[in-house]
C-alpha cells in the first residue's frame, strides 16, 4: 500500500485504517509504509496523560466537540493497557468515546502498549505518524497513565496535557520532577470537588518552584464541558508555534524505534513459555538465561 492513498483533503477512513494496520502488525509493505510517508500539513500531536480515574475520556470528548467547531478532522489514538499476563488488551476508548464514534471528521483507533510498562510502544510513534500524514488537523493521543507513560508521552507529543484531580491532595508534594518537566499544561479536572482552588494554588506554588516556569493551570468540569474551552484555545495557539524540544523529541522517537528494531525478533509469548521451562533447572539464572536472548 503506497502513502498517497492515506493523503487528501477529504481523508479516506478506511484507507487510513488499512494502513495503520499493516505497521501496526508489521505486516508485508510496512517498512515501505514508514519511509515513505509525508508531512505537508503542520498536524501536532496533543498528548493527553494522568492517573487513572482522572477523566482523560471524558476531557477528550469534551475538547473534540470544541475542534470539530472549526471543522477540524481530528483522530485520537488511545492506548490501552496490556495485561503482562495473557497479553490481552482492554479496548474500551470506543464506547467512552461513543458521541464522536461515527461523526465523519473524527477518527478513532485504539492500540495495544504490548507490554510496554510504560504504556507507549514503538508502534505508537509510527501509528501517530500514519496520522500526521494522513491529513488530520490534530493527532490526540490518550495514555494509560501509569509507570513512566507520563515521562514517555514527552517523547512523543508537541503539547503535552498533565491531568490531575483535587484529592490528589498530599500527593501533590511527590510529584516527579519529570512530570513537571513535560507538562505544557496541566489541568485539573472535576473543579466542582472539595479544595480544588487550594489544589491549583498549590500546584501553581510548586510549579514556580521547582521550574521556575509559568506553565498554565486550567480548572475544568469536563463532564459538563466546563473550562475546557480554554484547553481548547491553549491548544489552538500552539499549532505551528516552533517547538523548543523537537531535538529531544525526535531523539526520543529514535531511542523507541531503535529499541523496538533490536528487540523485534523476540516473541514474547515463546519468552514466557521458555521461561518456564527454565524454571524447571535447579541451577536457574536470570542473567545466564537472558544472554541467550541478546
Amino acid at each position: 500500500m503506497h502513502t498517497e492513498n492515506i493523503k487528501s483533503s477529504a481523508i479516506n477512513f478506511r484507507s487510513v485504517a488499512r494502513a495503520l494496520t499493516i505497521v501496526e502488525n508489521d505486516l508485508a509493505g510496512a517498512d515501505d509504509l514508514l519511509k515513505s510517508l509525508s508531512f505537508t500539513k503542520n498536524t501536532p500531536i496533543i498528548g493527553i496523560t494522568g492517573p487513572p480515574g482522572a477523566g482523560k475520556s471524558t476531557l477528550v470528548n469534551s475538547l473534540i466537540s470544541l475542534l470539530l467547531k472549526d471543522e477540524s478532522k481530528i483522530a485520537i489514538l488511545a492506548i490501552d493497557p496490556t495485561s503482562p499476563f495473557n497479553f490481552g488488551s482492554l479496548l474500551g476508548d470506543r464506547i467512552r468515546m461513543a458521541p464522536h464514534f461515527n461523526h465523519p471528521d473524527v477518527f478513532i483507533r485504539s492500540l495495544a502498549t504490548r507490554g510496554s510498562l510504560g504504556g507507549l510502544s514503538a508502534k505508537t510513534i509510527e501509528m501517530a505518524d500514519v496520522l500526521r500524514a494522513s491529513g488530520f488537523d490534530y493527532v490526540l493521543i490518550e495514555t494509560v497513565g501509569v509507570g513512566q507513560s507520563e515521562i514517555e508521552i514527552a517523547g512523543l507529543a508537541d503539547t503535552t496535557l498533565v491531568i490531575l484531580v483535587p484529592e490528589g491532595g498530599d500527593e501533590i508534594q511527590h510529584i516527579k520532577s519529570g512530570l513537571m518537566e513535560i507538562a505544557d499544561a496541566f489541568i485539573i479536572n472535576k473543579a466542582d470537588r472539595a479544595d480544588a482552588d487550594v489544589f491549583a494554588n498549590n500546584l501553581k506554588k510548586i510549579i514556580g518552584q521547582k521550574m521556575g516556569s509559568h506553565t498554565p493551570v486550567f480548572k475544568t468540569i469536563a463532564s459538563q464541558a466546563e473550562g475546557v474551552q480554554e484547553v481548547a484555545e491553549f491548544i489552538k495557539a500552539a499549532v505551528g508555534v516552533k517547538n523548543e524540544r523537537r531535538e529531544l523529541l525526535m531523539t526520543q522517537k529514535a531511542y523507541k524505534l531503535i529499541q523496538q528494531k533490536l528487540t523485534q525478533h523476540i516473541d514474547k509469548k515463546k519468552l514466557q513459555q521458555d521461561v518456564a521451562e527454565a524454571l524447571n533447572h535447579k541451577n536457574f539464572n536470570l542473567y545466564s538465561f537472558v544472554d541467550t536472548y541478546v
